[in-house]
């Protein structure tokens, strides 16, 4: 179950609100993103919506119902958002000018101080209507027993504040005019909220990916309903209804092409920018752009089941998750605000009782409830795991989970299967030899043949001829021989063509030497007459690697990857590939339950495994190694046994997944760094008056921004850069 929470404000609401949702009977697990505003709970049947909301509600935070089939944060769709959220920022600013200017003023030897009166008319609606947010927010977080940034703010700048009406109440007139610190309160509300706004407008960034892939969503479909075609909402379409789909429209569900033919582009999805050509009986994929055909779909997949729908699920899931090493995060967050009060308190305390200094004291006090405020901790992590899954969806990976993430990293053994992965499952005729009259006859009477066969290898020896431009013959009494192969009739001649085992048990003396391929399959064309076999032509058939396979180890090994392969296919086929691919190891002949022991005993020599294939005999493998990798055109069950979900049948997606992972995962690991560097240095900086409350909002603000900023760069990487 997903939602969106409103009115957070720093890393901690997110332990409360997990905490407030764990207390409700039923809930099993809840997960709050501070980047992403949205919650993931897992629940018993019995726990309703309602239970949820109350306990967000009563944790002082706002439930957002997420719309129908969205899975991104409404709150961060809205445009209006933003043309309300500057107001404040532009208002504290307006009021806040005239109080910091006099500090420009000093520099060039100018007094441009205003008068104690004008201060306090300028600070109070700055403190008490734009600054309001913190208040509420620091009151419902000391009714819930936590601190949060918001109770920060509201303690430093209130100190500040009242500091200056006590200055001014005591204030004789005869020493000049008091210095106040009504720009300090002022200022620090300020820059909390610019910054607040700016790291809002940066997080709206990371989703970018998935907003995309929201709006290739179309809102309506027509449909025929009653012997009609009618415009309606395309989440209201059922399995097995007929759809139309005219040009510039997008498809609104998966389906199955009944009428016309066109040109699809699928670039969003798919990452083939070039139109693909989609006639009756080919599948199309829900979001695809229909170009120039009028198409009639049977809808086959709707709702959330869509291929869109479960590739957006995914995205936001993985958006949405948190690393492991978000775990210490939190934990040190939830610490980490009542260890910056008592603080705060001993520098007060020290810098009043021991220098008898109670101004500095409650200054510099300020400045440390202010920049210790934790934001940037808490967007370390997630701002960095959006930037990076939200890049590998743009490049064709899909990733489940932050986990797999982090697994990623530690990956140094890549084990592919053959059939599908590597090699395009699809067989070509690579061999073709006249035993008996010229190679253009042999293939014609081949032709003629297996022009009516479905076998893969009819469709290569098809396909051969339609290259070659070959004319076929008319055929008699075509049969199809199970598990032998076919025969016919052509100009009263009985041919046949088939395996070596048929050719043996019907007494033909094979000459295999003439086989140059080792590992190839073979089928033999013959003539039967009277009894007597006479072979006319041999053709040898094998698997074609994907064209980038070989591009895919290379890079895979210069990263300091093994790689292997596990294939069911014969020792001299599994051999060949294996030789042409330069591999480091490979299993031939492996029964599919065995797939699995095989990445075991990998995993028992130390290494950390990535499996990659396809199909439902992959699953187990895929489930059993460290990290499992599925072509996303495989199965099913292939798909959700794995980590990393490949959208491209492309094997160079296999160290783009990997690059990306290692990249995403440094971006942690320095906004961390940077996160807690600005609290560590900042904090002993600010409690021995080395910085103004002034400077340590700008530096809060900052440190948030930039550890976004960071992660945003996982944005610019493309598979170029490898």
């Amino acid at each position: 179950m997903k939602f969106s929470v409103g009115e957070m404000s720093c890393t901690s609401c997110v332990a409360k609100i997990e905490k407030a949702l764990l207390k409700v009977n039923g809930v099993i697990s809840a997960s709050v993103n501070f980047a992403t505003e949205l919650v993931q709970v897992k629940t018993l049947s019995s726990v309703t919506i309602e239970q949820l909301e109350q306990a967000v509600t009563q944790a002082g935070y706002l439930y957002i119902k997420l719309e129908t089939g969205s899975s991104t944060n409404p709150v961060s769709q809205d445009e209006s958002f933003y043309k309300t959220s500057w107001w404040p920022v532009l208002g504290a600013g307006l009021f806040t000018l005239p109080l910091v200017l006099p500090m420009l003023g000093m520099l060039v030897a100018q007094q441009w101080i205003l008068p104690p009166l004008w201060q306090w008319l300028l600070a109070t609606p700055v403190q008490f209507y734009f600054g309001f947010r913190f208040y509420r927010a620091g009151w419902k977080a000391l009714q819930a027993g936590i601190g949060n940034m918001d109770l920060l703010v509201a303690i430093g700048t209130s100190s500040a504040y009242g500091l200056s009406l006590y200055l001014w109440w005591v204030f004789d007139g005869s020493h000049g005019m008091p210095h106040l610190y009504f720009e300090s309160s002022s200022a620090v509300i300020t820059l909390v909220l610019l910054g607040k706004y700016l790291e809002h407008k940066a997080k709206r960034r990371t989703t970018d990916a998935l907003r995309a892939l929201e709006s290739l969503k179309p809102v309506e479909a027509t449909v025929q309903r009653q012997g009609e075609w009618k415009k309606v909402p395309a989440s209201s379409v059922q399995t097995g209804e007929k759809i139309k789909v005219i040009p510039g429209e997008r498809v609104p569900v998966d389906g199955e092409i009944l009428l016309g033919k066109s040109h699809l582009d699928e670039a969003l999805i798919s990452g083939e920018a070039i139109p693909v050509n989609k006639i009756e009986g080919d599948v199309v994929t829900g979001g695809s752009l229909n170009l120039d055909g009028i198409l009639e779909v049977r809808a086959t997949n709707v709702g959330t089941e869509s291929t869109l729908s479960k590739i957006i699920e995914l995205v936001q899931q993985a958006q949405g998750a948190k690393a492991p090493v978000q775990a210490i995060v939190d934990k040190v967050s939830s610490i980490f605000i009542p260890i910056v009060l008592l603080v705060a308190l001993a520098t007060l305390l020290v810098t009043g009782l021991a220098f008898d200094d109670w101004t500095s004291g409650i200054l510099n006090a300020v400045a440390v409830l202010v920049i210790a405020c934790p934001c940037a901790l808490g967007l370390a992590t997630p701002a960095a795991i959006m930037a990076g899954t939200g890049t590998a969806a743009r490049l064709g990976v899909l990733v489940k989970d932050a986990v797999a993430l982090e697994q990623a990293k530690k990956i140094d053994l890549v084990v592919f299967d053959k059939t599908g992965t590597l090699t395009a499952g699809k067989p070509i005729v690579n061999e073709m030899t006249a035993i008996s009259g010229s190679e253009e006859e042999v293939l014609q009477l081949a032709y003629s043949l297996q022009i009516n066969s479905e076998h893969p290898l009819a469709k290569a020896v098809v396909e051969k001829a339609l290259t070659n431009n070959t004319k076929s013959l008319h055929v008699e009494e075509f049969q199809v021989v199970a598990g032998y192969g076919v025969k016919g009739i052509i100009a009263d001649d009985l041919l046949l063509m088939g395996s070596s085992y048929w050719m043996q048990e019907l007494g033909a003396k094979l000459p295999t030497e003439k086989i140059t391929i080792p590992g190839a399959s073979v089928s033999w064309l013959a003539s039967k007459q009277q009894d007597q076999i006479k072979l006319l032509g041999l053709f040898c058939f094998s698997d074609k690697l994907k064209s980038d396979a070989l591009n895919a180890v290379k890079i895979l090994q210069q990263q300091g990857i093994k790689v292997a392969m596990l294939t069911g296919d014969n020792q001299a086929s599994a051999t060949l590939v294996a030789a042409e691919l330069q591999l480091d190891d490979f299993k031939a002949e492996v029964l599919p339950a065995d797939k699995a022991k095989y990445i075991s005993e990998y995993q028992d020599q130390g290494y950390q495994v990535a499996m990659v294939g396809d199909g439902i005999n992959d699953a187990p493998a895929l489930a059993q190694a460290d990290l499992g990798m599925a072509m996303a055109s495989g199965t099913d069950v292939a798909v959700s046994a794995a980590s990393f979900t490949l959208i491209r049948s492309e094997p160079s997606l296999v160290p783009t997944a990997l690059f990306i992972s290692k990249l995403t995962y440094r971006k942690i690991l320095q906004n961390l760094f940077w996160a807690f560097i600005f609290n560590t240095v900042g904090i002993p900086l600010a409690a021995f008056g080395y910085l103004d409350p002034i400077v340590a909002g700008a530096a809060m603000a900052f440190s948030s921004l930039f550890v976004i900023c960071n992660a945003l760069l996982l944005q610019r990487w493309s598979m170029k850069e490898k």
